[in-house]
């Protein structure tokens, strides 16, 4: 099963926030944070642009944890589409 870990990375001197979508094997991809969308939508691009980048297909549930959010893949038969619990 593919899954997808996300978190905030808050502001430092030189960059502003960001988030950062990874997965297990160790590929990742960090976003700017938009501040036009609010926290799940941010967790949300993260993922789908990491599997835009791994060409990862399916249907993906996410919810929150502690540190972010998790996404998991349903079925990798369908087009991408996520699923957020809120």
């Amino acid at each position: 099963m593919q899954a997808i870990q996300t978190k905030y990375i808050g502001p430092r001197n030189v960059r502003g926030s960001r988030v950062k979508a990874w997965t297990p094997g160790g590929s990742s991809i960090t976003l700017h944070w938009d501040s036009s969308k609010d926290s799940d939508d941010n967790h949300v691009a993260a993922a789908r642009a990491l599997c835009e980048k791994l060409k990862w297909d399916g249907r993906w549930i996410g919810g929150g944890t502690k540190c972010g959010s998790v996404f998991v893949c349903d079925d990798i038969h369908w087009r991408t589409e996520f699923v957020v619990a809120r």
